[in-house]
């Protein structure tokens, strides 16, 4: 159409950067940051990002370059945030939970130009950089080292066990000027952070955010969750987690209070939320475990109402009623590290509260109901359960079981270095997850299983989540994984293994009848069953792939 013009006065690339710009403006002298004895004002957590960010281009980072970072949720790592996107440079916080080998292989895709290390990390990071034959030829490996910045979260004068030399966090800020330039993004689509996923279901992968979706979901987030004007927020789930799910920019948005805490636990929960006023947290499913097991002289009444927003499996209904009667408002989301966070995200209740409002909810269905609880998310354009191969949306019977695919501006730019992966989860013009599902008549959506972990049992699909959901309603069992095993009649059956609770003991037949009194189906009861720790990543996350082969190397019941 003519006399239209896009131009400076009307078009400046998004960047959740500007949150701060803002946050200094209009919260100024309102509190920003908390962490133990150290407290910031917006007006000072703003002139610390530029000084940093002054700092870095100062170390000759640019547009183009990735700094890294390993630490826990304190404040440098959250100034981090802001200060690496406002020097031009794409940031990347790692997982302080890797081990040697998943850091080397890390560190060699991202090829940093400065690692930012709390002091407690500071030797491993120090380690996997000097040792050569941690550097993977295939990888396009640079001659230099990283420059190491430590970070003394813990005490200022605490001692780094480091083998390279260092510079230190807060010496390093006061080099630059408090009146530095912030680079805007030349596109909003270029990369402002780089987050892995957990390598549950294979290597690693980096998946990049641009400014654009970043943006846009920080605000999303302020929606999704009602959040109100100048919350207060508790940083139990990790800033190396999708940037705190974007947490990080959308508490900048609104001005409000970043209480950081180094360690997690139901008592600092608690005394958080008495001392600070904290409206919202979030995180793992075990946060809630954590909360409603704590010790009674630890639960400590609350103010008001506190939001928990909690993403991935659930834990039993017990536990839910039990967080919500001491005074919790659960939200449950769905998501994953290409979604940036929760993408589909829906409210808690127990099931007395709106059985009368399906026909189809079964009073012992208390999970699946959660999971189908409305989800919604205005900056994601659509959600759907697709069959994978003909791209057409499933009926919505419940049954048929599909593909989520998700469409929208909050998704991921790609992953890094990977254009064959990246068309590959983008084929069809939609996103998809590799998980499975169905679609009820009321339109919501069920989620069953990663599509490499349902068992195919005859022509029946089974998910494992919902058998491990009922065995971890067993009073004995602490953990459990389900797995398909190989079977020449049925095709595959289902192999559980089982951690026991400290001091408890059981055997597979006690199990197997605990499932056949719950389970729906008797394709759904395990058919073996075996007892110790379950084997895990780095990032935590039990590896199936490893119960799979054990499975089926065996035979089918176990002692």
């Amino acid at each position: 159409m003519e006399g239209l013009l896009r131009c400076s006065a009307n078009y400046v690339p998004l960047t959740p950067t500007s949150f701060l710009e803002r946050a200094a403006s209009v919260y100024g002298d309102k509190t920003s940051i908390i962490y133990g004895d150290t407290r910031y004002t917006w007006r000072q957590t703003h002139e610390r990002c530029l000084k940093l960010a002054s700092a870095l281009t100062r170390l000759k980072i640019s547009r183009g370059d990735i700094v890294a970072a390993m630490a826990p949720n304190v404040p440098a790592l959250y100034e981090l945030h802001f200060a690496v996107p406002m020097a031009g440079a794409t940031l990347s916080a790692l997982n302080v939970s890797l081990d040697e080998h998943a850091l080397t292989i890390i560190l060699n895709r991202l090829q940093p130009k400065i690692i930012f290390v709390d002091s407690e990390f500071a030797h491993l990071v120090s380690k996997v950089i000097n040792d050569k034959n941690n550097t993977h030829p295939q990888e396009n490996h640079h001659d230099h080292k990283p420059l190491l910045v430590t970070i003394h979260a813990v005490s200022p004068d605490r001692q780094t066990q480091c083998d390279v030399e260092v510079r230190e966090y807060e010496q390093t800020l006061a080099t630059g000027e408090s009146d530095f330039q912030a680079v805007i993004p030349a596109d909003e689509c270029d990369p402002i952070s780089v987050n892995f996923t957990s390598g549950s279901t294979g290597m690693p992968k980096a998946v990049a955010y641009s400014h654009r979706a970043a943006y846009l979901n920080s605000l999303g987030l302020i929606l999704r969750y009602e959040m109100g004007k100048l919350p207060v927020f508790l940083w139990t789930v990790d800033m190396f987690r999708c940037n705190g799910w974007c947490f990080v920019w959308a508490m900048a948005a609104l001005g409000g209070i970043n209480v950081c805490i180094r360690n997690v636990s139901a008592k600092i929960i608690f005394e958080s939320i008495q001392l600070h006023k904290v409206t919202h947290f979030c995180g793992k499913p075990t946060i809630l475990n954590m909360i409603a097991e704590s010790p009674p002289a630890d639960q400590k009444p609350l103010p008001s109402a506190v939001d928990v927003i909690i993403a991935g499996p659930f834990p039993t209904t017990c536990i839910l009623k039990r967080v919500q009667e001491l005074g919790f408002n659960i939200i449950h989301g769905y998501g994953m590290t290409e979604a940036l966070g929760p993408a589909l995200i829906g409210p808690w209740r127990s099931s007395q509260h709106h059985h009368h409002d399906r026909d189809d909810a079964d009073a012992n269905d208390d999970h699946n109901l959660k999971c189908r609880e409305g989800l919604h998310n205005i900056t994601l354009e659509a959600a759907d359960v697709k069959d994978p191969t003909t791209m057409r949306s499933v009926p919505s019977d419940g049954e048929t079981i599909g593909e989520l695919m998700l469409q929208g501006n909050t998704l991921m730019a790609g992953y890094l270095g990977d254009l064959e992966a990246t068309q590959e989860a983008f084929s069809g013009g939609w996103f998809r997850t590799g998980d499975v599902g169905v679609r009820h008549t009321d339109g919501c959506i069920e989620m069953k299983d990663r599509a490499r972990d349902v068992i195919v049992f005859g022509k029946e699909v089974i998910s494992t989540l919902d058998i491990e959901a009922v065995l971890l309603s067993h009073p004995k069992v602490e953990e459990a994984a389900v797995v398909a095993q190989n079977d020449v009649v049925a095709g595959q059956i289902p192999c559980a293994y089982v951690k026991l609770k400290e001091g408890r003991c059981s055997n597979a037949e006690e199990i197997v009848e605990f499932c056949t009194e719950r389970l729906q189906k008797a394709a759904m009861v395990p058919k073996s069953v075996c007892f110790g720790d379950l084997p895990m990543n780095s990032t935590g996350k039990v590896q199936k792939s490893v119960l799979r082969e054990r499975a089926n190397a065996m035979g089918k019941l176990c002692p």
